[in-house]
């Protein structure tokens, strides 16, 4: 048997990656991108609306933290930072009295955000749906 190098092996495992499996690696990230925080991250970072022309944002920590009620500071400092790892965020600090933080999708996150804001304008759209058919099941005891 030849010796493989790195990129046959990665190459390799694309081709064998399947979610339903308990020990892939895309599980992990799919566990990671359904967090609602990254939703949200993405989604006030990312482009807004169906405009394909319109530019991502750039966002400082306090400009996200104020856009994302409810997160604490500690949650979205997590969050960030599994989106920088993941390559889906960049942070950029600018020495300046005080330093300025900022943070931005890269093209990879760029590419999930379509997805995420799809996710958020339906979650928008369905939810008074979703209300009555809660309020229909537990009516019903369940």
């Amino acid at each position: 048997m030849p010796t493989q190098t790195a990129a046959e092996k990665r190459a390799q495992a694309r081709e064998e990656y399947d979610a339903f499996l308990a020990g892939c690696p895309s599980r992990q990230l799919l566990d990671r991108i359904s967090d609602k925080w990254v939703a949200l991250i993405l989604a006030a970072l990312g482009r807004d609306g169906p405009d394909r022309n319109a530019e991502p944002r750039v966002m400082r920590y306090s400009e996200l933290s104020r856009r994302l009620a409810g997160v604490s500071q500690k949650m979205l400092t997590q969050t960030l930072r599994s989106l920088e790892r993941d390559g889906l965020v960049t942070r950029t600090v600018t020495p300046s009295v005080p330093v300025t933080v900022t943070y931005e999708l890269t093209d990879l996150g760029q590419s999930l955000h379509q997805l995420m804001y799809g996710m958020k304008l339906w979650a928008e759209a369905h939810m008074d749906e979703v209300h009555a058919n809660r309020e229909r099941y537990d009516a019903a005891g369940h």
